[in-house]
């Protein structure tokens, strides 16, 4: 899950390297509000979930994807 949200974010030109569990999207990273909206829709895609507007929020850091992608598996 980890590597397929990492693949995701080296889409955007962002090396492996700088990427971590505490890696702020916007503040780290540089990524604005089109970028997030980009990242959400190919998390959609990749996973096969659908991501609700009112989730964007918990999905700033690398560590709030991976809770919010296992917490969705778990559901499903």
């Amino acid at each position: 899950m980890k590597k397929q949200v990492t693949e995701i974010l080296k889409q955007f030109g962002i090396p492996e390297s700088a990427i971590t569990d505490q890696t702020h999207f916007s503040r780290d990273l540089g990524l604005d509000s089109l970028d997030n909206v980009d990242l959400i829709m190919q998390l959609e895609q990749t996973f096969g979930i659908r991501i609700p507007d009112e989730d964007y929020s918990k999905l700033t850091t690398m560590q709030g994807v991976i809770d919010y992608l296992q917490a969705e598996q778990s559901v499903a």
